[in-house]
C-alpha cells in the first residue's frame, strides 16, 4: 500500500507540474487589436441617439438601411434547394462557378478561356483570392516583393505580411484634387525594378472611389509592358461600380489586349450581396495550356492545408445565376439598380452640401465611384462628426454611401457642412 501511495503521489506531482507548464504556455499572448471596422459598427450599434448613422459599413443598405437579399438569389436558392447532396467539392471548387466567373472578367467569348490559358479556383471570396495568390508569389517568387497602393484596402497589408512578404506602396491618392496622383503614379511604376508585382484594383477603389481613366489606364498598362511588371487585380465590385460589368471590368481588358499575364480576384460579396457566403475565385493567365495546369495543381496543393475544399452553397447560387439567362438578366437588373442608388446618393449629397453654402467644393463626390467615397475631411472634423452628430465613420476617413439614404442625406450634409465651414 506504501508503495501505491508514493507512486500516486509522484504521478499526482508530476501531473500537477505538467498542468501549470501547459497554463502558462499562453501567457505572453496579449489581446489582438480591435479591427477599426468592426468598432465603428460597435459603437453605432451602442449609441441610443435616435439620429445615428453609420457610413462606415462595408455592406450594401437599402433605401431603408436595411441589408438585401436580391431576388436573383431567392430564386437560384429555391431551384437549388433539396436538389442536391452536400458532398466536398473538387479543391478547385466548382467548375461551373469557376467557369462563369471567367466570362464576367475576362469576356463571355475570350480566346484565354477557349484555350485554357487560365489556371483558377473557386476561392473563400476576394479575400481568400488575394491570399492564396500572394501565398503562390512566396512559393514560387520567395525573392519578391508587393507594391500596394496609398491608401489601399486595410486587409491587404495583412494579407501580404502574413504571407511573409515585403512590401512597397505606389501613389495613388492625390489628397489636394481629392483625385488620381497620376504623375506620382507613374513615377513609381517607372523606378520600381523591372518584373515586380503590383497589386491594382480593378474598379471602384477601396477606400477612395478614384479610379484611373481608360486613357489612364492604357497608360499604365504600356509602362507595366515597358517594365515587365506583373499586375494583380483585386476585383471586388465589378457591376457595383457603374452598374455595367464589362465596363467595370475594362482595365482588366486593356492589360489583356497589350500581352500581359495577369492575375484577377473576383468576389460576389458586393455584386450579388453574398456576404456570409464567402465565394469567389482566384484566376492566372499563364502562356499555355500546360503552364495553366501546373499552375492550377499548385493552387490546389495551397489551398489542401488552408481549408481544403471551398463551400458548396455560395457557389451553387452563383453558377445557377450566371448560367441561366433569365437569372443572369434578372441580376443584372438588380446589380444595376444597387449602383444607381449609390450614384443617386452621391449626387444628392453634393446637392445638399452645395444648397448648404458650403465654401468648399464638393465635386469629388460625384466624381469618385463605387461604395466609398473619401470626402476629404480630417481626423478631428470626422471626430467632431461621431461626437456632435452621432454619425460613424471608418478611421479611413472614408464614407460608406451605402449608408447614406433618401431619410438622412439632408441630416449628413448639414453635418458635414457644420464641421467643415470654417476650414
Amino acid at each position: 500500500m506504501a508503495l501505491r501511495s508514493a507512486i500516486l503521489k509522484k504521478a499526482l506531482c508530476r501531473s500537477s507540474v505538467a498542468g501549470a507548464r501547459s497554463m502558462s504556455l499562453w501567457r505572453n499572448v496579449d489581446p489582438a487589436p480591435k479591427d477599426p471596422i468592426l468598432g465603428v459598427t460597435e459603437a453605432y450599434l451602442a449609441d441610443p441617439s435616435p439620429d445615428k448613422v453609420n457610413v462606415g459599413v462595408g455592406a450594401y443598405r437599402n433605401d431603408n438601411g436595411k441589408p438585401v437579399v436580391l431576388e436573383c438569389v431567392r430564386a437560384a436558392e429555391r431551384r437549388i434547394a433539396g436538389n442536391l447532396n452536400m458532398e466536398y467539392l473538387p479543391m478547385g471548387g466548382s467548375v461551373k462557378m469557376v467557369e462563369e466567373t471567367l466570362k464576367l472578367a475576362y469576356g463571355e467569348n475570350s480566346e484565354f478561356i477557349k484555350d485554357k490559358r487560365i489556371a483558377a479556383v473557386q476561392s473563400l471570396s476576394g479575400t481568400g483570392a488575394c491570399r492564396l495568390f500572394a501565398d503562390f508569389q512566396k512559393r514560387f517568387c520567395p525573392d519578391s516583393q508587393i507594391y500596394i497602393p496609398v491608401p489601399t484596402w486595410a486587409n491587404h497589408h495583412n494579407i501580404w505580411r502574413d504571407a511573409q512578404l515585403p512590401q512597397r506602396t505606389f501613389h495613388y491618392y492625390h489628397p489636394e484634387s481629392r483625385g488620381l496622383d497620376f504623375a506620382g503614379l507613374m513615377d513609381d511604376i517607372k523606378n520600381a525594378p523591372n518584373g515586380s508585382f503590383f497589386l491594382l484594383h480593378a474598379c471602384a477603389h477601396n477606400p477612395t472611389g478614384v479610379d484611373p481613366s481608360e486613357e489612364q489606364w492604357r497608360e499604365i498598362s504600356y509602362q507595366f509592358k515597358v517594365k515587365g511588371h506583373f499586375a494583380f487585380f483585386d476585383m471586388a465590385y465589378q457591376g457595383f461600380a457603374s452598374g455595367d460589368p464589362e465596363r467595370d471590368a475594362k482595365a482588366i481588358r486593356i492589360f489583356l489586349e497589350d500581352g500581359h499575364l495577369i492575375g484577377v480576384a473576383q468576389s460576389y460579396a458586393k455584386n450579388m450581396g453574398l456576404y456570409g457566403q464567402r465565394v469567389g475565385c482566384l484566376s492566372v493567365l499563364c502562356e499555355d495550356e500546360k503552364q495553366a495546369v501546373a499552375v492550377k495543381s499548385q493552387l490546389q496543393q495551397l489551398a489542401r492545408p488552408m481549408y481544403s475544399n471551398p463551400p458548396v452553397h455560395g457557389a451553387l447560387i452563383v453558377s445557377t445565376i450566371l448560367g441561366d439567362p433569365d437569372l443572369k438578366n434578372m441580376w443584372l437588373k438588380e446589380v444595376k439598380g444597387m449602383a444607381d442608388r449609390i450614384i443617386g446618393m452621391r449626387t444628392a449629397l453634393r446637392e445638399n452640401l452645395e444648397k448648404l453654402g458650403s465654401p468648399l467644393s464638393w465635386e469629388h463626390i460625384t466624381k469618385q465611384i463605387g461604395m466609398f467615397c473619401y470626402s476629404g475631411m480630417t481626423p478631428e472634423q470626422v471626430d467632431r462628426l461621431t461626437k456632435e452628430y452621432h454619425i460613424y465613420i471608418s478611421l479611413s476617413l472614408s464614407l460608406s454611401m451605402a449608408g447614406v439614404t433618401t431619410g438622412n442625406v439632408g441630416y449628413l450634409a448639414n453635418a458635414i457642412h457644420e464641421v467643415t465651414k470654417s476650414a
